[in-house]
């Protein structure tokens, strides 16, 4: 089959694994495709941490009685090759006979890269990788930051207006952005183990903190503030007694190191900042900010008392700013996505 054959495939195993976004934490997100003749036989995702694999899930879903010996499988990650939550999946794949399995990306884990392509061809089955690698890496970068670090991947969002404004002198900024904006936010919420805020976000503001699109979203982010303060009681993210509200304000590289560390051994492999200002500063200065997506309205605030993006000192020249890497950029309803790695990782 032609490179273009394996990524019209491919796609569709990309477009499976990304129904498990936000569900399946901390594993990554994972589709699998099963074709013979370019006919689709089977579809699965990954589902649920230490439910079914997509492999199994695809195999799964395949009509009884039809012979795979001549099938191929598409996967967007490396198959696992060692017990965990559950069996390799190396073993069904070799059980089934696949002519070939096609693989998106490598596992970042040092525990099964690439022993998965060597068991499947010591076995006989062509194995091919890298087809769409880049889009199938992107899809899990916070998983293979997390499994490597074994910290968080920390997103950075911002909601500002045109001149980099974020809210008024007195704090008011709902709504800057627009409703597709604050349904993406709701996406990287799903997405998040982990929410914080500043102190002064979330007592102004009083945000909750959560998913509320779908209105049933089964898996709610812990709720961060970072402030050295007691937070009032009334506040609403407190109202909800079966989530911890944490509250930490680490301030240096060490303490944020530290901190960081600390929840991604309790599995938490994605924290989303959504501000304030002073967040935003320190956090970018200390060099912990994977990912920077912000949005930008299409309206001027103005007010030398208007909050501003990132606030914190200014550098000494232009030269020491801090530059991003990789730029995308996309509207979103009228508002624009600015996405952006910062370079001081």
């Amino acid at each position: 089959m032609t490179e273009l054959g394996h990524e019209k495939w491919m796609r569709m195993a990309l477009a499976e694994a990304q129904k498990g976004w936000g569900l399946c934490s901390p594993n990554p997100m994972v589709g699998a495709a099963i074709v013979r003749d370019g006919q689709l036989l089977g579809l699965g995702h990954h589902q649920l941490a230490g439910h079914n694999h997509a492999e199994i899930n695809a195999l799964e879903s395949v009509s009884p009685g039809v012979d795979l010996h001549q099938a191929t499988l598409y996967v967007t990650l490396e198959p696992c090759s060692t017990y965990g939550r559950t069996p390799p999946c190396c073993e069904a794949i070799q059980k089934t006979g696949f002519a070939r399995v096609v693989i998106g990306c490598l596992d970042a884990n040092p525990r099964h890269a690439g022993a998965a392509v060597e068991r499947l061809r010591s076995s006989g089955i062509e194995v091919v990788t890298g087809v769409l690698e880049e889009e199938c890496q992107r899809l899990n970068e916070h998983f293979f930051w997390w499994i490597t670090h074994r910290k968080p991947w920390v997103i950075l969002k911002m909601a500002m207006s045109l001149d980099g404004k974020i809210a008024l002198p007195d704090g008011r900024s709902q709504w800057i952005t627009g409703a597709a904006a604050r349904s993406h936010v709701q996406r990287l919420r799903q997405l998040a183990d982990m929410v914080m805020v500043g102190g002064r976000t979330a007592r102004l503001d009083d945000p909750e903190l959560k998913v509320r699109e779908p209105a049933d979203w089964p898996r709610q982010p812990i709720p961060a503030v970072w402030t050295s303060q007691p937070l009032p009681a009334g506040l609403k993210l407190k109202g909800d007694s079966k989530r911890e509200v944490v509250v930490a304000k680490p301030a240096t590289s060490e303490a944020w190191n530290q901190f960081l560390t600390s929840w991604g051994a309790k599995e938490v492999s994605m924290l989303l900042l959504e501000g304030g200002g002073e967040l935003a500063a320190n956090a970018l200065a200390c060099g912990v900010v994977n990912q920077v997506q912000f949005f930008i309205a299409p309206m001027i605030i103005g007010g030398r008392g208007s909050a501003t993006a990132v606030g914190g000192e200014a550098p000494p020249s232009l030269e020491e700013a801090l530059h991003l890497e990789r730029i995308k950029t996309q509207f979103v309803g009228e508002d624009l996505l600015y996405i952006g790695y910062p370079n001081n990782l």
